[in-house]
């Protein structure tokens, strides 16, 4: 599949996205408005797009050839807050190098 590279690139931004509506909007609602659902719904959406993330970022390794390094900051990027942004700078070049060979 030619386009595992983007489509990892765009599932790590929704999930980093996800990851922070999680942690910084739905979790005060719930834990300072009372509003436990707002967990449940953003919660639920984050573990859909976290899957998507580790199943593309597997695609990626094994299509593409990468190491466990790049598999375990992969992994790292996607529990830390913005490192999913973060990362995307160097999986950018990585998908630019790709696509020009």
């Amino acid at each position: 599949m030619k386009k595992t590279y983007p489509l990892f690139r765009k599932a790590a931004l929704a999930e980093g996205i996800s990851f922070l509506l999680l942690l910084g909007v739905a979790m005060p609602l719930k834990y300072f408005g009372g509003q436990p659902k707002a967990v449940t719904l953003a919660g639920s959406l984050h573990g859909l797009l976290f899957v998507t993330y580790v199943v593309l970022a597997w695609e990626v390794r094994t299509r593409y050839k990468k190491d466990f390094r790049w598999l375990s900051r992969a992994a790292l990027a996607s529990v830390l807050p913005f490192g999913t942004f973060v990362m995307d700078k160097e999986w950018k070049r990585e998908e630019e190098a790709i696509s020009a060979a």
